[in-house]
């Protein structure tokens, strides 16, 4: 639901972190009036237009289970809330640092250091592959991935290729080109149109455990 958070608006975020951080202390979902009240706002419309956009984001839903009814999370927002959001990034999965393979959806949450995040969505994804390892990025290792969809030059950047498979490339751009650079002497580097790459983050931190791999 990362994609989604970012259609938010300012006011959607805070009546969905409400509703997060509180869901636990009611006893049955909350009214819409009841919502206005614990949240400050004297229009009712108003908060009603908000929880339109949060219910067609997927994010709440309406109830019906006691007289009043009410606005509950949906089954994926309450597994979010249910996260330690406030040191943990989703793990999206793996990414190659070789040949292309396709990045896996959010399977769970992953506690990372403030220090390796920054004030913008990002998302941590495993490496796979041995492409990157001049620049210090090696097999097994955790990225901390920034999310946007632009790069300077020279950037390490998660590239979603033709719509379907996604790698940890350094990146060069021309009008006409774009280039995927390994980091390993003994690879090429990937050639591709501008309209073939779809830029999904920039490389931010990273991270490593020195504990012999699991089989994957």
């Amino acid at each position: 639901m990362t994609g989604l958070m970012n259609t938010l608006s300012r006011r959607q975020r805070e009546i969905l972190d409400f509703l997060r951080d509180n869901y636990h202390n009611f006893a049955y979902p909350p009214s819409l009036d009841e919502l206005c009240a614990e949240l400050g706002m004297a229009s009712r419309g108003s908060l009603y237009k908000h929880i339109t956009a949060l219910i067609a984001a997927g994010f709440v839903e309406s109830f019906s289970g006691n007289k009043q009814g009410g606005i509950r999370l949906t089954a994926r927002a309450r597994r979010d809330a249910s996260a330690p959001e406030k040191h943990t990034l989703p793990f999206v999965g793996a990414i190659a640092a070789g040949r292309p393979i396709e990045a896996l959806e959010t399977l769970s949450y992953m506690i990372v250091p403030e220090a390796l995040k920054s004030d913008k969505p990002c998302y941590v994804l495993q490496i796979k592959g041995d492409s990157m390892i001049e620049a210090g990025i090696f097999d097994g290792d955790w990225v901390v991935i920034e999310q946007r969809n632009y790069a300077s030059n020279g950037e390490i950047i998660v590239a979603l290729i033709d719509q379907c498979e996604a790698t940890l490339k350094y990146i060069e751009q021309t009008p006409g080109q774009v280039l995927l650079l390994p980091a390993n002497s003994g690879m090429t580097a990937l050639s591709y149109r501008p309209e073939q790459i779809e830029i999904q983050g920039v490389l931010i931190g990273q991270m490593r455990s020195y504990r012999p791999l699991p089989n994957r």
